[in-house]
């Protein structure tokens, strides 16, 4: 009698309703399904990419990457292929006029008449003083370890999708992730595609040219400086057709993506944190201080000891975390946070004497009054919202270059409150 009254137990009965009603809720959720897409992965054999490097007539421009200014010239990287080269002499008229096809190529940094430039993992150093029959003078090989090397298939590049759409259900094992590998492929949940490709990400200003707040290669003190994963590699440029590589320093676990030089330091984005190294030794720099922030992407810019850092979201940042820092850096030692504002995406961006120039990715370009550190978000004074932009770069004060995912645009910027787009090229869609 015992046994069969505690079948009545309120605790026993609260209990069997749970496992029913968690029965329940398994037998609907496993009528579910999520649909993916498989991505194939793209391999490279050495050979492939170790030929010579060769100027072709103007092409399209169909995927852009970054963007670097030199000698009235611009050059905008086509990913993993070479650069578009464009006479900017009229920036009301350029003229794209030939593509430099550079295997595997993402950063470009130049002096002079030589090019330094990344072939996959290899670093090149290119004559160019003849654009149309450019020469590559050295090569530096496996110095990136951004690609994964297999035996017999060689450098695993990226994935790129294919037509073939998966659906999964929730009995599966991979139903609940948002990647996973499946007969060879990569199958990528449908609703996250931003898929995480190797690349490279850096902000730079050389004395001959000036690259975009994404890149990864500076021109400092007869040095060159390359981010390569998570460390800081220095090239001596005594000879500058030969590069010497004289230090390689960890910096950190999380990925180094964006390299800024500013006085004697170099300020390093990482998708954990802001570092800073002192480059008073050039072929040596040293660690000096850090500031951490959240798992995101971040570009650095750095005027007048102020540092801006914008952190973004998407699959490859594992964030979700969209915002301007804003920090003081004029003890090197001790980086203090002035303000941190809400943004939509922000991606790359440009500081120039009173305004900042925010790339906001899909969300367009925006401008903002620096004047009052605390209050940049209530002093917005300009915002193209029907742009992509990706990068920018602040030629002067009434010129501003703005790259995105639709083209190149030129923009007089006299007005910060009033751009005046004066050209544009557009992207193949």
């Amino acid at each position: 009698m015992k046994k069969i009254m505690s079948i009545f137990n309120p605790f026993f009965v609260a209990g069997l309703m749970a496992v029913l009603l968690f029965s329940s809720c398994l037998k609907d959720e496993c009528d579910e399904t999520r649909v993916f897409i498989e991505y194939t992965p793209v391999y490279v054999q050495p050979e492939q990419f170790r030929i010579p490097v060769e100027t072709q007539s103007p092409r399209e421009m169909i995927e852009t990457g970054k963007i670097y200014f030199y000698n009235d010239m611009i050059f905008i990287n086509e990913k993993y292929e070479g650069v578009h080269i464009i006479d900017n002499s009229d920036p009301f008229n350029p003229v794209v006029t030939a593509f430099m096809s550079i295997p595997g190529n993402i950063d470009v940094a130049i002096q002079g008449n030589l090019m330094y430039a990344d072939s996959y993992v290899d670093l090149l150093t290119i004559d160019i003083s003849n654009i149309n029959s450019p020469e590559v003078l050295s090569r530096d090989e496996e110095v990136f370890k951004l690609y994964e090397h297999h035996q017999n298939l060689g450098y695993f590049i990226y994935s790129r999708a294919t037509e073939r759409k998966l659906e999964v259900e929730c009995a599966d094992p991979n139903f609940g992730d948002d990647v996973f590998w499946r007969g060879g492929g990569i199958f990528v949940l449908e609703d996250a595609i931003d898929v995480a490709v190797p690349s490279g990400n850096a902000g730079a200003v050389s004395p001959t040219g000036v690259g975009g707040s994404f890149a990864r290669f500076a021109l400092r003190f007869g040095h060159l400086y390359v981010l390569n994963n998570n460390e800081l590699v220095a090239y001596s440029l005594s000879t500058p057709e030969t590069p010497v590589k004289t230090e390689t320093t960890y910096v950190t676990w999380g990925n180094i993506e964006t390299l800024f030089s500013y006085k004697n330091y170099l300020f390093i984005g990482s998708s954990n944190g802001m570092y800073i190294y002192d480059a008073s030794e050039p072929s040596t720099p040293s660690y000096v201080s850090e500031f951490r922030h959240a798992t995101a992407c971040d570009p650095v810019f750095v005027k007048d000891d102020i540092a801006y850092v914008t952190l973004r979201d998407g699959t490859r940042c594992e964030s979700f975390t969209n915002q301007l820092d804003v920090l003081d850096v004029s003890n090197v030692f001790n980086p203090v946070l002035i303000a941190s504002y809400e943004m939509d995406n922000p991606h790359g961006l440009s500081v120039t004497d009173d305004h900042l120039y925010l790339c906001e990715g899909d969300f367009g370009l925006k401008v903002f009054e620096t004047k009052d550190l605390t209050k940049i978000d209530q002093n917005r004074i300009e915002h193209l919202s029907n742009i992509s932009a990706v990068d920018a770069i602040s030629l002067s004060n009434e010129h501003l270059l703005i790259i995105g995912k639709d083209g190149l645009y030129q923009f007089d910027s006299s007005d910060p409150g009033d751009l005046d787009e004066i050209s544009f090229i557009s992207v193949t869609k």
